[in-house]
């Protein structure tokens, strides 16, 4: 049995959601921002305190690479061939991230349309929310993902 998705397996207003949340320990956090955001409030405890957090906080772009993983956990992990990113419309972290905190995503499917210059393909574009173990909105983006049609 072929478990692998299409096109056709989403429908506007659909939402998917991470069957499990991620928790992103200090230690993660800094060995993150040490290679892609060294930036004294993702670095050092003492430092961060003088920062406009007042404390340590996980890059946003870290963020963002836990929502990725979280977003392939989903059914848009299922799409056949890969998820094909189109770009990114916009993206924001209203809340900062801390160390401890869990997070989960919630996608919404807000478009699709069948492609116009790649047949045999749709796009579908989508709202990714990601939350903290409070509920609470720490990152949102959307973005579209290219999607290989069901063949006849």
């Amino acid at each position: 049995m072929d478990n692998k998705l299409y096109y056709e397996d989403f429908e506007i207003g659909q939402q998917l959601r991470s069957p499990r949340s991620y928790t992103v320990t200090k230690d993660n956090a800094i060995r993150f921002a040490t290679e892609y955001d060294p930036q004294v409030m993702h670095l050092d405890e003492v430092k961060a305190k003088d920062s406009i957090f007042g404390e340590l906080v996980i890059s946003g772009w870290h963020t963002s690479a836990i929502s990725m993983r979280l977003k392939t956990e989903t059914d848009l992990g299922r799409v056949a061939g890969g998820l094909v990113g189109m770009g990114l419309e916009n993206i924001g972290w209203p809340q900062p991230v801390k160390p401890g905190d869990s997070l989960h995503i919630v996608i919404t499917i807000i478009e699709k349309r069948l492609s116009n210059s790649r047949p045999g393909k749709g796009i579908i574009k989508y709202r990714a929310e990601t939350y903290n173990q409070h509920d609470a909105l720490v990152m949102e983006m959307v973005t579209a993902v290219l999607v290989p049609r069901r063949q006849a």
